[in-house]
């Protein structure tokens, strides 16, 4: 249903719900996932007994901006405008 990697997969760890209602994400499944402490996330049933959670947002949004400084001035502009021809 996901395409997770074969080392994705292998990140099995049992966690419980607390009585009030808190779970504690494995150290190794956050990493697999990309999720690192005070990051936003959103929870969604999935099916019987199963939860989604995923980070808040979109992807593009969280990455924009990490590229600042590797083109000049102008120069994405010229670029996207050679798309066009």
């Amino acid at each position: 249903m996901f395409p997770f990697t074969e080392s994705v997969a292998k990140v099995k760890v049992v966690s419980r719900v607390s009585s009030k209602n808190q779970v504690t994400l494995p150290v190794e499944a956050m990493r697999a996932a990309g999720l690192s402490a005070g990051d936003d996330v959103t929870v969604r049933p999935v099916g019987d007994g199963e939860v989604l959670v995923a980070a808040h947002g979109s992807r593009v949004r969280r990455h924009a901006g990490i590229a600042a400084g590797i083109y000049r001035p102008g120069e994405l502009d010229r670029l996207r405008d050679e798309w066009e021809r």
